[in-house]
């Protein structure tokens, strides 16, 4: 038979009391340290710093390349081509031989022309003596008025014949110039219509060839009729043709610099735009007709504008914001007003300060109020790399 133990009342209590010190000292704390939330990590970005500079302003549109003069090379007459004096492509000089028409038809004019008019001098020189003679009897009285006056107007005649002569001389050596083929201006000569021993006429639609003038060259292009205020105001103020500046259509070859030659007389109903002509000398030949380019035409020049990496721009639904880092390494949204982004920078109009400091890369990762650590240098390159393929689809 097994005896009970029994345990003092006052005992037990003790017990009780240190296992819910232990609890409280130990199991709680515990407890409590794991439901706590742990602050997140900063947000690695990179940053860049809003500048203060003369910024040019541009209108930007789009235009074509406009040949200064464009000239067809055709025949005044007809006849076998004998020869081609020109390489497809070539620059040529005003008055430099393109092509010979056989001229052996129209110097055989020439020729008989001269004859004649050999034949009616020597018949004049004959028709004066006997003018003379005659003239000499008349006041003797051995000849009749009417005889004198026959010999007068037969040597009126034969000097009407001798101008005639003259005249179809003339136009013969016109005729047998157009044989010569020459370039009417300065240019570059285009794609050869017709070959050696064809016939050429006036009525040959292609001509010979086409020769384009390149040097000067002109751009037409468009902008909105709302522009057409500004345009007027700063040529007042200039005084003095604006320039344009033309680029390739994908904005990264500058082809040449001219001036802005005038605004047309009219806006186009159907697009509301405007029509500008520019000029360019277009010494390199950067420039070829028929080309669409982009325009910039400088408006003014902003002194001392705000400009940040047009990577920092982001579009929300009250407009463009950016992300300015605090000085206590906090981010916060600032809404901002954009004048222009022009090669990959943007000006701003108002939202930010000189010397601020914005989020370029590491946007889509950031919430207002979010602690941001500034990557540099090689640490810079990797992660805006990497988030570049990160970064979700807009």
């Amino acid at each position: 038979m097994k005896k009970k133990v029994f345990i003092p009342a006052a005992l037990v209590t003790c017990i009780v009391a240190a296992s819910g010190l232990f609890y409280l000292l130990h199991v709680r704390p515990l407890d409590e340290a794991a439901a706590k939330p742990v602050p997140p990590a900063p947000v690695p970005v990179v940053a860049a710093t809003v500048a203060q500079r003369d910024v040019p302003v541009y209108l930007v549109g789009v235009g074509t390349v406009i040949a200064y003069n464009t000239d067809v090379v055709r025949a005044q007459i007809q006849g076998q081509i004998i020869s081609i004096n020109f390489t497809e492509g070539q620059k040529v000089h005003a008055g430099d031989l393109l092509a010979q028409i056989d001229p052996r038809p129209y110097q055989a004019m020439i020729d008989q022309y001269t004859g004649q008019l050999e034949r009616d001098q020597a018949q004049l020189v004959n028709a004066k003596a006997n003018q003379k003679r005659y003239s000499q009897l008349g006041t003797q009285g051995w000849a009749t008025p009417q005889l004198i006056e026959t010999q007068t107007a037969q040597v009126g005649e034969l000097q009407g014949a001798i101008k005639t002569d003259q005249a179809l001389i003339d136009a013969s050596k016109v005729q047998l110039s157009y044989t010569r083929l020459t370039a009417p201006i300065d240019g570059v000569v285009g794609i050869r219509q017709i070959d050696v021993g064809n016939i050429i006429s006036p009525s040959t639609a292609s001509g010979l060839c086409v020769v384009t003038q390149l040097d000067p060259i002109s751009l037409i292009f468009t902008l909105p009729e709302t522009v057409l205020p500004q345009i007027q105001q700063q040529q007042e103020k200039a005084n003095a043709p604006l320039k344009v500046i033309a680029y390739s259509q994908d904005n990264t070859i500058k082809l040449d610099e001219g001036e802005l030659g005038l605004v047309n007389n009219e806006i186009l109903q159907t697009t509301g735009s405007i029509q500008l002509k520019a000029n360019f000398s277009n010494k390199d030949n950067r420039m070829w007709p028929g080309e669409l380019v982009n325009a910039r035409l400088l408006l003014d020049t902003r002194h001392n504008g705000l400009t940040i990496p047009a990577a920092v721009v982001q579009q929300g639904p009250k407009g463009p914001y950016v992300w300015v880092i605090k000085p206590d390494n906090t981010v916060a949204i600032n809404q901002i007003k954009v004048a222009q982004i022009s090669d990959g920078q943007a000006l701003i109009d108002s939202g930010l300060s000189a010397n601020e400091q914005v989020v370029v890369d590491g946007q889509y990762k950031l919430q207002p109020g979010a602690h941001v650590t500034i990557l540099h240098g090689k640490a810079a390159e990797e992660a805006a790399a990497q988030d570049a393929m990160q970064a979700p689809i807009p």
